[in-house]
């Protein structure tokens, strides 16, 4: 299961994401980040996999490109949520993995099928996906039909907060797609990545939890728990 690094990018800065409350992210400084500047932080945390989330192109702004292709060029592989809102605007930076998330991605889930690659970000907030209201289990049955290589949970209300997962919506979720499934927010230490791995989910995104010390950096570094 590969163990992935999620980097909040907002203002040209690494910020701590902490329950979605974007209008709050302050730059992370604290833990085992001497430097909020995103080529510095990726290169001192030295991770194998990166997942950056584009805040200021998610909320409709400038997105961030120089600072994400600088970022990507440390790591294996990059997957980046820069908040699409048409396909064609996916493909706009080379050698990442386009996140489609559906906070922006459409207006209504049929609008996912111009949607090639990638991986579709399944965005929730208080157990429905946003913007649709569906339930994520719901959605992860529709996504199993499109071309996206993967699929992302992102429980945008747990992000930051370590508030630990629940065995019983895992296996939901996995079983409603059999593609290649990962999930971020609220994962609190080792005993979650265990509970994720059997469950059979591909990889888990991660951030708090390693700074606080519940999940060792090491495992970061070689891309799995070890």
């Amino acid at each position: 299961m590969e163990l992935i690094l999620a980097l909040d990018l907002k203002g040209g800065l690494v910020v701590h994401g902490r329950e979605g409350k974007r209008a709050s992210y302050r730059p992370l400084t604290w833990g085992l980040a001497p430097s909020a500047e995103p080529h510095a932080y990726v290169s001192t945390l030295k991770p194998r996999f990166l997942y950056i989330a584009d805040l200021d192109g998610i909320e409709g702004g400038r997105p961030q490109d120089d600072a994400v292709r600088r970022c990507a060029s440390l790591v294996e592989r990059c997957y980046l949520d820069r908040g699409c809102r048409t396909p064609a605007e996916c493909d706009e930076i080379a050698d990442v993995t386009p996140v489609v998330g559906t906070e922006t991605a459409a207006a209504s889930i049929d609008g996912l099928a111009g949607y090639r690659g990638g991986y579709l970000s399944v965005d929730v907030r208080d157990g429905r996906v946003i913007p649709w209201g569906m339930d994520p289990v719901a959605v992860l049955e529709r996504a199993a039909a499109m071309s996206f290589e993967g699929c992302i949970v992102l429980n945008i209300a747990a992000v930051g907060t370590q508030t630990g997962l629940s065995r019983e919506r895992l296996a939901r979720m996995r079983a409603a797609y059999t593609g290649r499934l990962l999930y971020g927010g609220g994962i609190a230490g080792t005993d979650d990545i265990a509970l994720l791995a059997d469950a059979g989910f591909d990889g888990a995104i991660v951030a708090t939890a390693v700074h606080r010390g519940a999940i060792p950096l090491v495992w970061l570094q070689r891309g799995c728990p070890c």
